[in-house]
């Protein structure tokens, strides 16, 4: 049985015995028989329709003068930047990636059988040394990993010592159901609705679903005004931005003067035309500002290309950016989520989009060697520091959020194959290891969890706790067994990074998280802003 199990190819489909037969697009995605990438979107209906702050600077002088008529052209609404990864089919978050402890957080251990549910042996749990003498327990990331997480591992591999330094989070022990799509995981709606957008569209997704993920989103948080356009590839992000033919025939600068002229044209012609409809009006200052908006695309996309694929900071072929190009296009299921997620996080981090989810399908890895789930949480993890390296490359703070339907267990034999390092195995789906967490990068400084003692500082960054047999104690926080609260308690934890969590109740006046000391002891970080921040493109 081991040797079978080990000669299959870790991204093959998954077929599990206790698991029906896929059918629905989510089981397709979970069990690895779809990649999440299967449509291309490449619209342009209300993408220039968002708010967004003074574009001046970007555009020629004559349109300066221009952009002081209300056509809503912005750079973003300078909210931090939030990308979100949906690990989809249940992955292992606690214990063997991320800590998870008792009441005293995540260096107060659980037991010796309790991390070996969570797939740690005996000789590697938590206050235990590898044989180099570093501690299992691991905080280069101001969260604390363990060592040997997978995770871990893919995040350093490619981040530099000073974002790791700039880097801290918090991690969020919950229950949510196994195996499904239907648990309500994605805050996208809720973020935009505290006031993240950005310059194309509001939110992006690599999944065209109406949360752009795996997971649905909150039923109290639906706006269809707000669905995620669909990026999972650079080509679906220069689809995004057309700036004509005109920028390709004349240079940036005469492109935009020429639409500048026909700007001025249509006004004149619009002035003396009365379409003796109601509204007509605003009628006018539509089609003025369609011209308008032609213009400052011109002017901002002709010369900066949108494309993830030749911005230098995420591929180079001399090994300088985040990936090679060679990684980048080999073709292999590593390539296709490193262009995935690179093509998500040039949106988010150049302020083109104001938030992003970036779906991983296959993390429904339970069943056989612990090598398959090692070798899809490294890539995981690598695609995660990708965003975080960004974001310092671009000096930008960055919300990372990551959470799964489900988790799952193990029952302590040890898969000792190279890549199985030494673990346990996952045996099945298991909803009481379950837990989602979120790092935070800041360019200028490591963001500062609160509390005046490390006691304090301790709970604040693990919010909930387990029990000493690793499950999660289901009374500790409102978000520990109701997903939608968990998602609430992730906005309020975005809201608080700038300062604002005294908005929370009247942006979302059921939110279910209590009163505001109860929301603070939900609350993990000072803010690292006060107010609106700038977020230049």
């Amino acid at each position: 049985m081991t040797k079978k199990r080990n000669a299959r190819h870790y991204d093959a489909p998954q077929l599990h015995g206790d698991h029906p037969r896929p059918v629905t697009r989510r089981q397709f995605v979970a069990q690895g028989f779809m990649t999440g990438a299967a449509y291309t979107v490449g619209g342009m209906a209300g993408m220039f329709g968002m708010p967004r702050a003074a574009l001046g600077h970007h555009l020629s002088n004559d349109l300066d003068n221009l952009l002081a008529t209300p056509c809503n052209i912005t750079d973003g609404a300078g909210k931090i930047p939030f990308i979100a990864f949906d690990l989809a089919g249940g992955a292992n978050i606690a214990g063997s990636n991320v800590l998870v402890g008792k009441e005293g957080g995540q260096s107060d251990f659980v037991s010796t059988a309790g991390y070996e549910k969570m797939g740690l042996p005996g000789d590697m749990v938590p206050g235990l040394n590898d044989p180099n003498g570093d501690p299992y327990a691991n905080f280069d990331l101001g969260l604390g990993f363990h060592l040997d997480s997978a995770f871990r591992r893919g995040i350093m591999s490619v981040v530099s010592p000073t974002t790791a330094a700039n880097t801290n989070g918090a991690v969020i022990p919950a229950r949510s159901d196994n195996d499904t799509g239907n648990n309500p995981h994605n805050p996208m709606y809720g973020i935009a609705r505290a006031g993240a957008k950005g310059s194309i569209l509001t939110l992006a997704g690599s999944e065209n679903t109406d949360s752009g993920g795996n997971s649905m989103l909150p039923a109290a948080l639906f706006d269809p005004e707000l669905r995620p356009t669909k990026v999972d590839r650079p080509s679906d992000v220069v689809n995004l931005v057309d700036t004509g033919e005109l920028v390709g025939i004349l240079s940036e600068n005469d492109a935009t003067a020429v639409m500048e002229s026909i700007y001025r044209l249509s006004d004149q012609k619009m002035a003396n035309v009365n379409t003796q409809i109601a509204n007509d009006a605003a009628i006018k200052q539509a089609v003025r500002c369609g011209y308008l908006k032609a213009a400052d695309i011109a002017k901002r996309f002709g010369a900066t290309p949108i494309d993830p694929s030749v911005d230098p900071d995420i591929v180079a072929a001399d090994g300088s950016g985040i990936f090679t190009t060679a990684e980048f296009t080999d073709g292999s299921r590593d390539a296709r989520e490193f262009q995935k997620t690179a093509s998500v996080m040039k949106l988010v981090m150049n302020g083109f989009a104001g938030a992003g989810t970036i779906e991983m399908g296959g993390y429904d890895y339970h069943g056989g060697a612990r090598a398959e789930g090692e070798v899809k949480d490294f890539r995981a993890g690598r695609c995660m520091g990708a965003c975080l390296e960004y974001a310092a490359r671009l000096g930008k703070p960055l919300m990372m959020y990551v959470f799964s339907d489900g988790s799952l267990s193990s029952n302590g034999t040890i898969d000792n194959s190279v890549d199985g390092r030494g673990k346990g195995e996952w045996s099945s789906d298991n909803s009481s290891t379950a837990g989602a967490f979120f790092l935070v990068y800041n360019p200028t400084r490591q963001p500062t969890i609160i509390g005046a003692t490390p006691e304090e500082q301790a709970v604040h960054q693990q919010i909930g706790y387990m029990d000493a047999g690793g499950s999660v104690q289901r009374a500790a926080t409102p978000a520990a067994n109701n997903v939608n609260l968990l998602v609430n308690t992730v906005i309020l934890n975005y809201m608080a990074l700038h300062g604002e969590q005294g908005n929370f109740g009247t942006l979302f006046p059921n939110h279910g998280l209590g009163n505001a000391s109860m929301q603070d002891s939900l609350t993990a970080f000072t803010p690292i802003v006060n107010g609106i921040i700038t977020n230049p493109v």
